[in-house]
């Protein structure tokens, strides 16, 4: 068929199970699918630190090289710590799994909250970064940003559609080559800055930001804020032990190599980004002014000039930030996932697509994200206070989880362990307070408020999930059934082929079959006249029960209502006894010939099965209407 064809075009063609194998990532395709939130952070991580301190004017750049460092240095304590979680856990180490096997139920649904947080934030974050950094560089797209962001997200998602292997091939090259630009810039300026003795001239003179009431001081509040919002760079970075089963065999090496070079190179950006800032003495513009610049366009333009490596490399950047959301996008269904085999999500988010794609947790981070795109007009800004909070408090949980692991799991190396793990967790706990104190008045109150409400949330699912379960269970053999047939009752509206179709299977289950008629007060049964002669005679000749005629009257013309009611009244009065309601349905061959037809089969099942009780049945007899 031609739209099956163009279906398997765009999602790509069903998966077997057997080709899981075939479908996992080695450490090329794993960095673009795992490694691109951590790495564009780089471009608005160090930007976030040195807006707060414009303040402090051209005095604040000389802040930028120790705050930096501290975050490469928590950077690299997190890394350690999630290479031993990898090792402890190779089919999957994320914060909820470790949390929760570790610290108990309720760490691991905090962690599981906060993860789930965090990633939504990610791909609206990533989204609007890009897009706002398009319409910095093209201002005639500025009133289109809301449009540009949704079709970025619908892009990302249907490419994870497709499954996890088509994203990974599909965003190898834009990540691999802002990652040799911006390096390639970062590299050069260096070179520049050692050469010049540690100060350049650039290219293009970067833009000097007027303090206007004078220069403020560099108190430890300030600071502990531009830390806060630099720590944004560090988002993404638990991804690659979220999805250890999607890497290779061996996947804990793989994983472990894939985590190393991201890391490596997270680093080398914010160690260069930072040096650089300062050496040329870049500062943050405030941002949705006129003649804003993002700090790596201002840096490039000054270790290369506004030439065509200037376009291409912010080009790159553009792309990098715009489809960095595709992290959130490989790792959050994977969470929900696990999240809904422990009970605490709907079981559908534990299913896999067509394409071996968790599908229901695609839609859902799509249409979470997009809520929070429409919501927020696409303004990074303003997204960026809520980011980090839920990052940093699932780093502490996976890390305080694998410190009980050592504790239980004692040998050789395990102090050691436990103690990269304690640091870890000290480390990234500190930082969450910090964090959280240092942006909480501007919006970080609302992640503390949603990360508890849907640890609430989830525990509302398992509970009526248990409860339906045990609703349901039983260890008592099968009841044997009375040799007593159904009641069955055919609701007709006319005469044709699909109620002739249908009563002739009614009157196969049973000796006691009732037709049922609804017609208005104005109008005489459309049946009645034809009752004796089609339906009667059949049947005494056949040697049948003659199936009962019951007319009800439609004093509104509602048809639905009174079947219904008529069914639950027999059931009433034969208490104990099954009810079989014989539905017959035309099946129309075209999608559009369902607007042709009034759809009554679907509506009167639907309200039998919300109004109705276990001794009540539909069975479905469909007519399939051919061209």
């Amino acid at each position: 068929m031609r739209w099956m064809n163009a279906y398997n075009l765009i999602f790509g063609k069903p998966l077997a199970t057997t080709s899981e194998q075939s479908e996992r990532l080695g450490i090329g395709a794993g960095i673009p699918v795992f490694g691109l939130d951590a790495l564009s952070s780089a471009a608005y991580g160090p930007e976030a630190a040195l807006t707060l301190l414009i303040p402090l004017g051209a005095a604040g750049v000389a802040y930028i090289l120790p705050i930096s460092l501290s975050i490469i240095v928590l950077l690299a304590i997190v890394f350690f710590s999630y290479r031993q979680t990898i090792a402890a856990y190779p089919s999957g180490g994320g914060s909820y799994i470790v949390a929760s096997a570790n610290l108990g139920v309720y760490p691991g649904l905090l962690a599981a909250s906060a993860l789930m947080i965090d990633y939504v934030l990610t791909a609206a974050v990533g989204i609007s970064a890009g897009v706002g950094a398009l319409v910095s560089a093209v201002p005639r797209l500025l009133p289109h940003t809301v449009g540009i962001c949704m079709g970025i997200l619908a892009l990302i998602t249907l490419v994870n559609l497709r499954g996890l292997r088509s994203a990974g091939i599909a965003f190898m090259a834009p990540t691999y080559l802002f990652v040799l630009t911006l390096l390639g810039a970062l590299g050069w300026g260096v070179v520049k800055a050692l050469f010049a003795g540690g100060h350049p001239v650039p290219v293009a003179t970067p833009p000097h930001v007027a303090v206007s009431g004078g220069v403020a001081t560099a108190g430890a509040w300030l600071l502990m804020q531009s830390f806060a919002s630099g720590c944004t760079a560090m988002t993404g970075v638990e991804a690659v032990s979220n999805g250890v089963r999607a890497f290779r065999e061996p996947t804990a090496r793989t994983a472990q190599r894939t985590l190393t070079v991201i890391i490596g190179i997270l680093m080398l950006m914010l160690a260069g980004i930072a040096y650089l800032c300062y050496a040329y003495g870049i500062q943050a513009l405030p941002p949705g002014q006129n003649g804003y610049q993002s700090v790596l366009s201002m840096l490039v333009a000054a270790v290369a000039g506004r030439g065509i490596f200037y376009y291409v490399t912010i080009g790159f950047v553009l792309f990098a930030l715009a489809l960095s959301a595709n992290t959130a996008f490989a790792d959050f269904p994977r969470l929900c996932h696990a999240i809904s085999q422990d009970g605490f999500l709907p079981y559908p988010f534990s299913i896999r697509g067509r394409r071996l794609v968790y599908t229901q947790g695609v839609f859902a981070l799509a249409i979470l994200a997009g809520v929070l795109l429409l919501a927020f007009r696409g303004v990074t800004d303003r997204l960026i206070p809520l980011y980090a909070i839920g990052a940093f408090l699932a780093f502490t949980l996976s890390q305080a989880g694998m410190v009980a692991h050592w504790r239980k799991h004692k040998g050789p190396g395990s102090g050691r362990s436990m103690a990269v793990n304690g640091l870890g967790a000290l480390a990234t706990g500190l930082t969450t307070l910090v964090v959280l104190v240092a942006k909480f008045t501007a919006g970080a109150w609302i992640t503390a408020i949603l990360i508890p409400a849907l640890l609430l949330l989830m525990l509302g699912v398992h509970r009526r999930l248990n409860g339906a379960a045990r609703s349901v269970a039983t260890n008592s053999p099968m009841d044997i059934p009375k040799n007593e047939q159904p009641l069955v009752i055919v609701p007709v509206q006319t005469w044709n082929k699909v109620t002739r179709h249908a009563l002739c299977l009614a009157m196969t289950l049973s000796a006691e079959v009732q037709v049922v008629h609804v017609h208005s007060e104005d109008d005489p049964p459309l049946i009645d006249t034809e009752w004796h002669e089609l339906v009667e005679v059949p049947a005494k000749k056949a040697h049948l029960p003659v199936p009962g005629l019951v007319t009800l009257k439609s004093p509104y013309r509602y048809v639905v209502g009174p079947i219904v009611d008529y069914v639950l009244q027999v059931e009433h009065k034969n208490q104990g006894r099954q009810i079989a309601l014989v539905v017959p349905e035309l099946v129309a061959h075209h999608w559009y010939d369902f607007f042709l037809h009034n759809n009554r089969a679907e509506m009167l099942k639907a309200s039998v099965l919300l109004r109705g009780n276990r001794n009540v049945a539909i069975i479905n007899v469909p007519w399939y209407l051919k061209d």
